[in-house]
This record gives C-alpha cells, structure tokens and sequence, in this order.
C-alpha cells in the first residue's frame, strides 16, 4: 500500500552515512531529481509461527464452548465414519526441526533460518546515491532510465542479483511504498518480490548478503524504522 502522506517520509535519509551537511557531495549532485526502483525480496514463513499463549487459551476456550452445544450423531453413525480409511498401511509423521543449523551459527547467508518470520534480502555494496561512493547496505535497486515500467526496472534491479527471476514473483505492478531523500529530492519506490519454489539462491553483484527478518532489518536501518513500521508490519 502506497503511504497516504509522503511529505511525511521526507526528513528520513536512506542509508547509514548519508551526508547531512548543507553541501551535497558529488555523488549526491548525481542524484537530483533521479527515480530508483529499490525490491523488498522476501521468502514467506516455511512452517506455522508459534501461537500466542494468550491466543491459544482463547481458541481452547472457544473449542471448549462450542462442544458444549455441537450436534450429537448417533454411535452406529461415527462407527461407520471412524472404520472409513483404515488399511494395512501406516504414515509415521515426523515434524521438521523449527531450528536449524544456519539458526544456530546465526548464519544470515543462508535461506534455512527464522523458518516461521519473512525474511528480506538486504545486500551491501556501492548503490547509486550514497555519499562518495561507499558502499552500504541496501534493498536491491536500479536507476530508472527508459523502461516501459518501473516494475520492469525493479524486475531488472532483482535480475541483475540473481541472474534470473525463475524464483521470484512479483506481487502487483504499483509500488507498495515510496520515500523522497531530503538532500538531493531522489525517489525511491519500494516494489514487494517472493521467492518461490526454492531454499537456496546465488546472490551476485554485492560485496556481501544478508536475509534478515524484520526485527533485524531494523538493526540495518535503525533511521528508518517509521518506514518500515508503515511498509512492512501492516503486510506480515
């Protein structure tokens, strides 16, 4: 969702080390009036988040209540239903472990950790806009120039990471949030990307990688958490 106000994101600056003196850098020149396309990459939960203590007393409550008043079937009837299925045959489910490895060496490289919280790729390296050219980390972006679209910009800012977009899809054609750099009036425009059918990818083009749930974005970004809190939390 595009945010209502966003005079309101101007005083946010994009990236740690941003200049905030009177004199814009070079590179900070570079970047008046120009648009960005930046993509919010992420892979959804892998297995079922925890219940709330509180919300699971409440749904045993409410089981509790409403078997008071269910409808009573006659025993010949739920013989028949319980004999329904039954075989030589026998399922031994085993649950997958909620933690892995990559959680335990907290290895953010790696798609198999946080499996029940989104995680987001977040890349560091030179991007365009920072000041004097030093890298930082980052969503993956691209410059718009003359793309019929700017999804099919963000599309090509996600390609050049990954090489392809056989794992990802792209959830709408409009941006879900934009944000205006105080200094130098460059626009960015947030575009919301999954990944799909997949537990590993090669990220390219960056001098390091990292998939963070949304708590830890935070601890990348800790200027931005208005943000985020308006772009990411309404949409877990």
């Amino acid at each position: 969702m595009l945010p209502r106000s966003p005079a309101s994101l101007r005083p946010l600056r994009w990236a740690r080390g941003f200049s905030s003196s009177s004199s814009p850098s070079p590179s900070a020149s570079a970047a008046e009036g120009k648009i960005v396309a930046s993509v919010v990459f992420e892979r959804l939960p892998v297995v079922i988040p925890k219940i709330n203590p509180a919300v699971y007393a409440f749904q045993e409550f409410s089981f509790r209540w409403r078997q008071q008043y269910r409808r009573k079937y006659p025993d010949d009837v739920l013989g028949k239903a319980e004999a329904r299925g039954k075989g030589d045959y026998q399922i031994d489910y085993v649950p997958a472990p909620r933690i892995t490895e990559a959680d335990k060496a907290n290895d953010r490289k790696s798609l198999q950790r946080a499996l029940d919280n989104k995680l987001y790729l977040l890349l560091y390296g030179k991007t365009f806009g920072t000041p004097d050219g030093k890298p930082v980390w980052h969503f993956p972006e691209k410059v718009y120039e003359n793309e019929d679209t700017l999804r099919l910009c963000a599309e090509s800012a996600l390609t050049s990471v990954l090489g392809g977009l056989d794992n990802t899809y792209f959830v709408g054609n409009a941006p879900m949030a934009h944000m205006v750099a105080e200094q130098t009036a460059l626009k960015r425009f947030f575009f919301k990307s999954q990944v799909i059918g997949t537990t590993k990818l090669d990220i390219g083009k960056c001098e390091d990688h990292a998939w963070v749930t949304k708590d830890e974005l935070l601890e990348y970004f800790p200027e931005h958490k208005a943000l985020f809190d308006k772009m990411i939390i309404h949409i877990r």
